[in-house]
């Protein structure tokens, strides 16, 4: 059993790997839900779905998320009517997010309907929402608090972020799937989302970090900051501004006591030696992904390097 944990692009375009480099071993990917929100009076689930519209084989390649050759006459003519158009909503996209709403409007957990949407897609990996109850990303700027994506969508993540709190994280109820697939798992890897936003949710949910500290699994992140910048979105500038250091040391510290080993790009191989001094070993390689042969390629050398560090005895807590 492998598990990785996912949030955004990046977290898709990973799980994608590892999905293709593990099989046939069972995949369970745990996805951030803290982003999810209602527009629209629909229940949009953006992590969720980009993980699913990537291992569907639908994603659209330009953004990464979103479904390829979408159009959007519904968005247009919703603006030309004068209602709200500032999250983008493709025409097929729609179905998704209607389906959803219609769901768990009729009793549906968010896991049962995001194991049906998979099932449709023909994706064979196991997506497990953190917990089916919601859980709220709260941004803090200096000028007052701002809901997730009124920050990363409406404003363009123009506001500095002084701080990150996640409504409704202390009532949430752990996926109990997830907590099981950590427990019984060979390998856990933390994929390289921003591990503010998209990995902290998770970790804010009570049962997750305390499965990550106890099982026998080898744990392996994959840096998301490469040369000291994120690949995608504002993780850089959020770490810097939340007093961490943007970098794969940065990203090390960030996750001590949760792992035991650290995928780095080769921009970054300089920095494998602080990172060791953490007591975390480090596989120095290319990690940037620009391809599905990418993905794959590095899926598989994630989950070779945590085998190496199983056959050391790395992992036997």
């Amino acid at each position: 059993m492998i598990v990785a944990l996912a949030g955004g692009v990046g977290g898709a375009k990973m799980a994608h790997g590892l999905a293709m480099a593990s099989d046939p071993a069972p995949l369970t990917i745990i996805v951030n839900t803290a982003d999810d929100f209602d527009h629209l009076d629909l229940r949009i689930c953006p992590d969720i779905d980009t993980v699913l519209y990537t291992l569907g084989g639908i994603a659209n390649p330009a953004t990464g998320w979103g479904i390829a050759g979408d159009t959007r006459i519904v968005l247009d003519t919703l603006r030309d009517l004068g209602g709200e158009d500032w999250f983008m909503i493709g025409d097929r996209d729609f179905a998704t997010h209607i389906l959803r709403t219609q769901a768990l409007s009729q009793g549906s957990t968010l896991t049962a309907i995001t194991a049906r949407l998979a099932t449709a897609l023909g994706i064979v990996p196991k997506i497990v929402p953190m917990s089916d109850q919601p859980v709220a990303t709260i941004i803090e700027t200096p000028d007052g608090s701002l809901d997730f994506q009124a920050y990363f969508v409406g404003r363009q993540q123009r506001d500095e972020v002084v701080g990150v709190r996640f409504q409704g994280a202390e009532g949430a109820i752990a996926q109990p799937d997830a907590i099981a697939a950590i427990r019984t798992a060979e390998a856990v890897v933390i994929n390289p989302s921003n591990p503010i936003v998209s990995i902290g949710p998770i970790l804010a949910v009570d049962g997750y970090r305390q499965a990550l500290e106890s099982t026998a699994a080898v744990r392996v992140a994959v840096s998301p900051i490469v040369g000291g910048k994120a690949l995608k979105g504002p993780a850089d500038r959020m770490l810097t501004s939340l007093g961490h250091e943007s970098s794969a040391v940065g990203i090390a510290r960030i996750y001590a006591e949760l792992i035991d080993g650290l995928v780095i790009d080769t921009a970054d191989a300089g920095l494998a030696d602080a990172i060791e001094d953490l007591g975390i070993a480090t596989l120095v390689t290319k990690s940037v992904m620009q391809s599905n042969d990418d993905r794959a390629r590095l899926g598989a050398e994630v989950l070779d390097f945590a085998a190496n560090l199983r056959s050391n005895g790395v992992g036997r807590r």
